[in-house]
């Protein structure tokens, strides 16, 4: 018996929002196909009538991991304008650090992208353009390098505090890039 159009599409979705959260968590090598399909309760096989591939599966989770890290960015500081403390002061903060499958993909996800093909590479630095570009208007739009100063800066000490094994050293990580970051903005 087939399935309808709208299962076919509730299946996906599952196996979507499924591998987004692996991978934010484990990276993009932690996708094991037969393993994913049954956490979505499918069938190995019926994967292929989803994804052209696993590469095919990772670009998606990839695009819905770096969306889903969009959506949570905006509900913080809104679709709008971006108020630059407010972002660094969220996105620097402990609670955002341990939120690893639900912080922001570009940080959990950066190393693996950038050995990974082009597709993913031309996903993600859309997404980091954006950000970018977000950041030089909250900034006064006058300089975009140090807005991609202050991308790069607060992505990578996210990522050395996530690697921190003593906490109070991790969190000295994110104070000290917060207080530089905000520093930049109060020169002006």
């Amino acid at each position: 018996m087939g399935h309808s159009q709208a299962d076919k599409a509730q299946s996906r979705e599952r196996i979507l929002e499924q591998a987004a959260e692996q991978i934010r968590d484990g990276g993009l090598e932690s996708v094991s196909v037969g393993k994913l399909m049954r956490s979505a309760n499918l069938t190995h096989g019926g994967f292929y009538g989803h994804f052209a591939s696993r590469s095919d599966l990772l670009l998606h989770a990839l695009e819905r991991a770096l969306d889903a890290g969009s959506a949570a960015f905006d509900a913080r500081n809104g679709k709008g304008s971006v108020e630059y403390s407010a972002t660094v002061r969220s996105y620097l903060s402990r609670k955002h650090r341990d939120a690893r499958t639900t912080g922001c993909a570009i940080a959990a996800l950066a190393g693996d992208v950038a050995r990974a093909d082009e597709a993913a590479r031309e996903a993600m630095s859309a997404h980091i353009e954006r950000f970018i570009g977000r950041v030089d208007t909250a900034l006064g739009g006058d300089d975009p390098d140090k807005a991609v100063f202050a991308v790069s800066a607060m992505i990578g000490a996210l990522v050395v505090s996530r690697v921190m094994a003593d906490e109070k050293r991790a969190d000295a990580v994110l104070a000290a890039a917060k207080r530089e970051l905000l520093a930049i903005q109060q020169k002006e």
